[in-house]
């Protein structure tokens, strides 16, 4: 568990899944199960022994390339490219290694499941539009960003967007001050223009 953290017990309308993952009798004392945990192990691979999925539906345009390739550069690894061992077929990080490929890694970490075809083609599907349904809380995110320090231009201009998209940042900056004052205390500043201004966002 996280320090300071509190994970609350997730329920259901047949039940509950206990901290421990184990088995709770729902509202009508039906039992439900635990969730099977599909992960089978984890290495670390040459990327072009890698297969890419043939149903891979996801595109990676440049500025995405870019970004991603940036935070390694900056980071490094720090999550797994998911490979279905019964398949041999990548479900999730098909960029990663291929930027891996292009850069000469000797290795990507690996982690593999055990998935049936019909379940590899459904988390194929539905992984990134999960991640993807999620909102923003904007405070927050303007917390994290003001902590945030990067030196690369393409992961600069990825969380510029991020930021004017949730409404953090206006997308264009006024032409000139209202008023102005050198003495003015200024909250907020655009990372792609500069462009200081004091109050909340709206």
């Amino acid at each position: 568990m996280t320090a300071g953290v509190t994970y609350d017990t997730v329920k259901t309308s047949t039940g509950a899944t206990t901290r421990d993952g184990s088995r709770d009798a729902g509202k009508d004392g039906e039992v439900t199960e635990s969730w099977r945990n599909r992960i089978v192990g984890a290495g670390e691979e040459p990327p072009d022994q890698l297969l890419a999925n043939p149903r891979n539906y996801r595109l990676h345009p440049q500025t995405q390339q870019a970004a991603l390739a940036g935070v390694l550069d900056e980071v490094g690894w720090v999550q797994q490219v998911l490979v279905n061992r019964r398949t041999g077929h990548l479900i999730d990080g098909h960029l990663r290694v291929s930027l891996a490929m292009r850069r000469g890694e000797p290795t990507v970490p690996v982690l593999y499941v055990d998935l049936a075809p019909e379940e590899e083609a459904l988390i194929l599907a539905t992984l990134d539009p999960l991640a993807a349904m999620a909102t923003h809380d904007a405070e927050a995110l303007d917390a994290l960003l003001r902590e945030v320090r990067t030196g690369d231009a393409a992961v600069q201009a990825m969380l510029t967007t991020l930021a004017e998209d949730a409404g953090v940042v206006p997308p264009d900056a006024p032409a000139e001050f209202a008023a102005y004052d050198e003495e003015l205390e200024t909250d907020y500043r655009c990372p792609k223009c500069g462009y200081e201004w004091s109050g909340k966002p709206k």
